[in-house]
């Protein structure tokens, strides 16, 4: 079992020198905006791209691309990338704890989070500190920690974290022929009939004028396939488990609201009734959990459930 440990000191007194760094055969693969994100936890990724973009980062002493894959071997140039106090502050006190009680399963290769709700899986887009720089943060000794899918930021459950490159090539190659088995539960705003199992419909990402990122149906979108099974009905809500077969972003959202049966709690894709019904009974948060993975890498069947978080049991249980 590996220990987890706590950073000792300030990053913003730690980077304050160029770097250079050979990256070694467990690190290869990896894209070089990654790479920088975990040797830099913190530093906010719009730092990152600028410092790429000025040539102040340098691969072999040449420019480079976010995207670029690095090879074994190679060496980086890291220019000073200071750590914004507030986002160190945040990793360390905000959620840490939580993510410690969170370690479904650990391996050598793999980590399994039971994810919580509220806390983005990386920094990014005014938010300073994600799940995998809080990891890294809490996993010091590791040299490779990489998300190998994601969940949106209100969505709780099962996330995996891989730990070798060779372990997220495998577990990607799953993931492309679907060999990952991924259900998550979901309330929706009405009765879902029994006969609706399926919703297969493309789906494209748009901006708001307000530069919001949201997706919707269009013919013009990606081939998206979320299969669903009731679990429980109410007078005006269904417990259903839905399959994303594709793995499109805000897929199974889109997919409900495009049914006519939107997620409770789902601030962009939800209508007046279903508002309406998560206000009276309490519901302050996406009912959206990630609640089981199955699949088999490298010889080992992996069956993981998460069960729902207490607020979630507690509100489907009041329901009558």
């Amino acid at each position: 079992m590996i220990q987890l440990s706590e950073k000792k000191g300030s990053d913003t007194q730690r980077d304050t020198k160029v770097e250079w760094r050979t990256v070694l055969p467990e690190e290869a693969g990896q894209r070089l905006d990654n790479f920088l994100q975990r040797v830099r936890g913190g530093v906010p990724k719009t730092r990152i791209y600028r410092a790429i973009r000025k040539g102040e980062v340098r691969v072999n002493k040449g420019r480079v691309k976010p995207d670029t894959r690095l090879e074994a071997g190679v060496s980086i140039r890291i220019p000073p990338l200071r750590v914004p106090e507030k986002a160190e502050a945040a990793g360390a006190a905000g959620w840490r704890a939580r993510l410690r009680d969170a370690v479904v399963r650990e391996e050598s290769t793999l980590l399994v989070i039971n994810k919580p709700p509220g806390l983005a899986v990386h920094g990014g887009s005014g938010i300073s500190v994600g799940l995998i720089e809080t990891l890294r943060a809490m996993y010091d000794t590791d040299r490779y920690l990489e998300l190998v899918h994601r969940l949106d930021r209100d969505t709780s459950g099962l996330l995996l974290v891989a730990r070798r490159a060779s372990t997220l090539r495998s577990l990607h190659g799953l993931l492309r022929s679907n060999g990952v088995d991924k259900r998550y539960l979901c309330l929706v705003s009405g009765r879902w009939p029994a006969h609706l199992k399926r919703v297969d419909a493309p789906l494209e990402k748009f901006a708001l004028p307000s530069g919001e990122r949201r997706v919707k149906v269009a013919a013009a979108g990606r081939q998206s396939l979320t299969t669903f099974r009731v679990v429980t009905r109410w007078s005006g809500a269904t417990l259903v488990e839905a399959k994303p077969v594709t793995g499109r972003t805000h897929q199974i959202r889109v997919h409900c609201q495009h049914a006519g049966f939107p997620i409770l709690g789902d601030a962009k894709y939800s209508d007046e009734a279903a508002i309406r019904l998560a206000a009276k009974i309490g519901l302050k948060r996406l009912f959206l959990h990630a609640a089981s993975l199955n699949f088999r890498l490298e010889e080992q069947n992996y069956s993981l459930e998460a069960p729902l978080p207490k607020e979630l049991q507690r509100l489907i249980e009041s329901l009558v």
